[in-house]
């Protein structure tokens, strides 16, 4: 019985040597981009917070450990920009060689050589997406947590107090405290209200409460000076207790959050605090969503500007790579420009999460096909 052929991959897909040589190319120039530039970065950053090193006296340890954080992060945060700025370069290094017309002359179509450079951005897509979802959160808490102690100054530093601070700890329960001290993780005019049918049936007050760090248990409070009024019937019970502990759904993250929080967490712990915070009443919880979607939407752009890079780049031009690197660069930056608007629409101005993220990837789509419609046959 003759066994059938099953293909793995398209027909004229599978990576031959001219797609080996331009993802080479395309991957070679991208991870060198980074390199040069985030090695730059770290230098004038190191230079410009030595003094403050100095003066906060951050251990030699802990700056190495920080700066190890510090490369990937900035690396992922910009690298649609050095994908672009790759992209270009050595296209038109390909096309001043006059590589790109040979291999339209040999009858290699442009569509063949996009699919290369397409799959060398899925590539870059999946790293991206894996260490923005995954790897980047977890070094971004001790990134932020060495920023706020020995980078920053004290206006600069995370909040350490809140006042009328209000959250909904189960669905019929709302937790209430006039004031919140980070450092002590102790809350001041604590109450606790429960309804049922939305009529008021207990209520908890409690001059002072401190979180407890020690114990096991989770949501495990410490309660001082509390009067506790049972009012379900006609009758009001009212009892007073010097101090009790009590297992309250509330967290000092949920009453303090600290700044760029949302960069802390993977993808399924910001999925799961969101839809906490909203259970809870939270409603600005927009900055969550945006750094949500981004994690999706910047692996994306890696397709749509290698598209735009190829269009621009592909073509042999009289003055050589400066007239396609120079407008790679202002469409690189109009990119980052216009994420951060959007961004800021979503956060201050009620524009959808989803939205925002996505109208960059939206707007340099319809420039990516309308420049490949362009480009050399």
């Amino acid at each position: 019985m003759k066994i059938p052929h099953i293909r793995l991959w398209p027909k004229g897909w599978f990576p031959c040597r001219l797609d080996r040589y331009i993802i080479g190319k395309f991957l070679g120039t991208y991870f060198f981009a980074i390199l040069l530039i985030i090695s730059i970065a770290v230098v004038f950053d190191y230079n410009e917070s030595m003094a403050r090193y100095s003066e906060t006296g951050a251990p030699g340890k802990e700056i190495l450990m920080y700066y190890l954080d510090f490369v990937p992060y900035y690396a992922n945060l910009f690298s649609a920009l050095f994908l672009f700025i790759a992209v270009i370069f050595f296209t038109s290094k390909l096309a001043d060689n006059s590589e790109v017309i040979a291999m339209l002359a040999a009858g290699v179509s442009m569509n063949r050589i996009w699919r290369s450079y397409m799959f060398s951005a899925a590539l870059v897509a999946g790293l991206n997406f894996y260490l923005g979802a995954e790897v980047i959160p977890r070094g971004s808490v001790k990134r932020l947590a060495f920023e706020n102690t020995y980078k920053k100054t004290k206006a600069r530093q995370n909040k350490t107090s809140r006042t009328n601070a209000q959250l909904k700890v189960q669905p019929d329960v709302v937790a209430y405290l006039e004031s919140y001290d980070g450092p002590t993780y102790t809350g001041y005019h604590f109450s606790l209200d429960k309804f049922e049918n939305k009529k008021l049936v207990q209520h908890l007050t409690a001059n002072s409460i401190q979180y407890d760090k020690i114990s096991q248990e989770r949501y495990h409070w410490k309660l001082y000076d509390v009067t506790l009024r049972d009012l379900r019937g006609n009758q009001e019970k009212m009892r007073h207790v010097a101090q009790m502990d009590s297992v309250i759904t509330m967290e000092p993250s949920d009453l303090l959050p600290t700044r760029n929080m949302q960069e802390t967490m993977t993808n399924s712990q910001l999925l799961d605090y969101i839809q906490k915070q909203i259970e809870r009443g939270n409603a600005l919880v927009q900055v969550y969503w945006v750094e949500y979607y981004k994690r999706f939407a910047n692996p994306c752009s890696s397709f749509i500007l290698a598209t735009i890079g190829l269009s621009l780049s592909s073509r042999k031009r009289k003055g050589g790579m400066g007239m396609s690197l120079g407008l790679g660069l202002a469409l690189s930056a109009l990119y980052v420009l216009m994420q951060s608007v959007t961004a800021t629409f979503a956060i201050q101005a009620g524009l959808l999460p989803i939205v925002a993220v996505w109208i960059p990837n939206a707007i340099y789509l319809l420039i990516a096909a309308f420049l490949y419609s362009k480009a050399p046959r």
